[in-house]
């Protein structure tokens, strides 16, 4: 089984070796819940067992595939806890990717602690570089590992049947058994190895890809480097370097040495080509900084974070600093801190009068310290509510100054009063780090959604708040000065560009919708943050389309709740900057009428959804259920924009459904469109069930033959699952051919 189960990229070091013979840590779930365990990782290097020393009973398994990260030392709330009991050498935490729960792990010294750490990252590091073929083939070792029951490297039919329903698969008894025979060369009425590959790749023969293969292909066997060259004009589009391009690809993604010498690609190089980034409906270059960084920030959207420290709902939900963490590794660049009085004279931050849990601001400002810069480079603007006596005001700024240090911007970028925003590369002093917010940023409206009483509550302690402010903590506020919304005409005659207004959600649709010109134009001078109505007290949210429509760049969404609009804030976030139009100040745009835009008409936006590759299963079905998938597409943009068109379902196949269907969308303001697809598990008698989602900014879209490689609904990848579609876009006639 050496060739299925040992990942040839792993060098198998002393550390390694140290990890397969086993090691026994506690596994720790609180203070008083702390459980030994003996963690082994397994001869594939890509999987780790762990079993209860009482019962000897395997507990449980993970693949390294699903860790994000491993943090040393006492870095989350329960080996915090433990602090004084067992010292942070020899304790870490476990981070996987979306919803699945931390582990934390104190080991028996700091050297075995160390030898897990650095072997795990050194693990993470292989998975997380892998390329298509090395995910698919990791892919394949983890169904192995899960379906091999009895563990002796080989699978039997009984086996291999429980694995087509767990890979989503229900297929005839029959053709399964052909295939397995087919595979089995050594008639041992097992698979073990090559065997097992043999079986997979029959499995997922790709008959649509291979016909599309052979329409440019003369002898139906290879693309030579002219075919390929007229494959990626004629479909992809690609006009620039074809030549350069098709070289570029058959070096890449042929995996045979004969062919690349040959500059010819074979049909497994075609499809290795179609499944990589290259051939990705996201355009590749758009994931590096394409756009102009050059403006104010108020011409940029940024990516903006609700109540951060909260991981569950507002009431009684737990405080986090893995809030801050998940957020600014998701690129997060406005934060949340609400900031009250704690014991012995250290502030605490919690969602004040409610039940929710609570964290030392030291801590989330050393948080901040460590994680701000790890996914970008621009600014982080800090948003302050302070609740804090002048006291402990005096602390905040003296704990803000002395764990930021120079990374706290301290001065305006030129040492001149602020006339206008700076750019996010804040180019005068290299780079702009941090800006920190006003206090008392929420002073709510009252609205329809608002309790008036408790509003008029908020304005009066707020005005207080303001009048006591601490010198120490209002000399940290450079730009981003906190000030009322009194109206458009009031903020045009009488506020700076530095300033910047909080709006909840309620007030912001009202304006929206009596005066969206004025709010698009008072959006290209000036910053407006938009936040949840204080009755989603579930942590839900308002979708964020409609802020963005009329400019509002800060627009704070709650992180920690998954759904289609922190869909929509990764789409739009996977690319930087903004509309051209929504930058004059003298702009006669209106949302509402797309007619206010100037230029051509409607973009034709059509989209064949041809097929699905291994879906994933819906969360907690029942073992052996299998999905019948459909795709929906939804355009979100400008309420003319607004649509979404779905194809039929296909019975019993998550595996690889065929739909072959057309869907078309006209889009008025292409520059303001989202484009969200998403797989769901069709069910007559209630809601289909979520599977899998990709959303992206219309202008990211690469035409042609793309695959979209979905993620989860926490929005993670989950290869090698992927939908395969074709995609026109077509401009309107120029003048001149009306």
């Amino acid at each position: 089984m050496a060739s299925l189960l040992c990942n040839a990229r792993i060098q198998l070091t002393e550390t390694l070796e140290q990890m397969q013979q086993g090691s026994l840590m506690r596994k720790v779930k609180s203070k008083s819940w702390k459980k030994q365990r003996y963690f082994k990782l397994q001869e594939d290097c890509m999987t780790i067992w762990y079993q209860s020393k009482r019962t000897g009973k395997t507990e449980s398994a993970f693949s390294i595939s699903d860790v994000e990260t491993v943090r040393e030392g006492h870095q989350s709330e329960v080996l915090q806890s433990l602090a004084e009991e067992f010292p942070p050498e020899r304790c870490f935490t476990i981070v996987f990717y979306g919803r699945r729960g931390n582990l934390d792990l104190i080991a028996s010294s700091a050297e075995e602690a160390q030898c897990w750490v650095q072997g795990l990252r050194q693990l993470v590091e292989v998975a997380t570089s892998m390329d298509q073929r090395e995910k698919i083939d990791q892919w394949i070792r983890d169904w192995f590992q899960k379906a091999d029951k009895n563990k002796d490297g080989r699978m039997n039919f009984k086996e291999v049947q429980r694995l087509l329903k767990m890979m989503n698969v229900d297929m005839n008894e029959d053709h399964a058994l052909r295939l397995f025979q087919a595979a089995d060369k050594s008639e041992s009425g097992t698979l073990e190895g090559e065997e097992f590959v043999l079986f997979y790749k029959a499995l997922t023969q790709r008959e649509e890809v291979l016909s599309l293969f052979q329409d440019f292909s003369e002898d139906g066997k290879k693309l030579t480097l002219l075919e390929l060259v007229d494959f990626l004009r004629e479909e992809q589009l690609e006009v620039e370097h074809t030549e350069e391009l098709a070289m570029e690809l058959i070096d890449k993604y042929e995996p045979s040495e004969t062919a690349r010498a040959r500059h010819v690609l074979s049909a497994d190089g075609f499809l290795m080509y179609l499944c990589s980034p290259e051939g990705s409906i996201f355009n590749p270059q758009h994931r590096a900084l394409w756009q102009d960084m050059s403006q104010p920030l108020c011409h940029y959207f940024i990516s903006s974070s609700h109540n951060t420290y909260l991981i569950e709902d507002q009431l009684r939900g737990q405080s986090s600093i893995e809030g801050y963490i998940r957020a600014l590794k998701r690129g997060c660049r406005c934060l949340e801190v609400d900031c009250w009085d704690g014991p012995n004279g250290e502030p605490m931050v919690y969602h004040g009068h409610t039940f929710t849990s609570k964290i030392p601001f030291r801590e989330v400002v050393s948080t901040l310290g460590k994680y701000a810069f790890k996914t970008s480079d621009y600014p982080v603007i800090l948003s302050l509510e302070n609740h804090c006596s002048m006291e402990q005001q005096e602390v905040l700024a003296q704990q803000l100054k002395a764990i930021l240090g120079e990374q706290l911007l301290t001065a305006t970028t030129d040492g001149r009063i602020p006339t206008q925003l700076p750019s996010p590369e804040g180019k005068k002093i290299g780079r702009l780090e941090d800006t920190l917010d006003g206090p008392g940023d929420e002073v709510p409206d009252v609205s329809d959604d608002d309790n008036g009483a408790e509003a008029e509550e908020e304005r009066r302690r707020a005005k207080k708040d303001r009048e006591s402010l601490a010198q120490a903590l209002s000399d940290c506020v450079v730009y981003c000065k906190n000030v009322s919304f009194r109206g458009f005409q009031e903020a045009r005659s009488h506020s700076r560009p530095s300033e910047i207004s909080s709006l909840a959600e309620a007030k912001a649709r009202k304006l929206i919708r009596d005066a969206g010109n004025e709010f698009v134009r008072h959006n290209a001078w000036q910053l407006t943050r938009i936040y949840p109505s204080g009755m989603r007290t579930d942590s839900s949210n308002y979708n964020p389309q409609e802020m963005w429509n009329v400019g509002c760049q800060i627009v704070a969404l709650n992180f920690q709740t998954a759904g289609t609009e922190m869909d929509l804030c990764d789409g739009l976030f996977s690319q930087n900057g903004r509309c051209p139009f929504m930058r004059d100040e003298e702009t006669l745009f209106n949302p509402s009428d797309p007619s206010s835009r100037e230029g051509p008409g409607p973009v034709t936006l059509t989209i064949q959804v041809i097929s699905g590759q291994q879906l994933p299963k819906v969360a907690n079905s029942k073992d052996g259920a299998v999905i019948d998938p459909l795709v929906r597409v939804e355009i979100h943009g400008v309420p003319a924009d607004q649509a979404h068109q779905e194809t039929k379902y296909i019975e019993n196949n998550g595996f690889n459904p065929r739909w072959d269907e057309m869907l078309q969308f006209q889009l008025h303001v292409p520059e303001l469109a989202l484009v969200r697809f998403v797989v769901e598990d069709y069910d007559k008698t209630s809601r289909n069930d979520f599977v899998g989602q990709f959303t992206l900014a219309f202008a990211n879209i690469k035409p042609g033959y793309r695959h979209i490689h979905l993620l989860s609904k926490d929005g993670i990848s989950i290869p090698p699952s992927s939908l395969f579609v074709h995609i026109r876009i077509t401009e309107p006639p120029g003048p001149e051919q009306d």
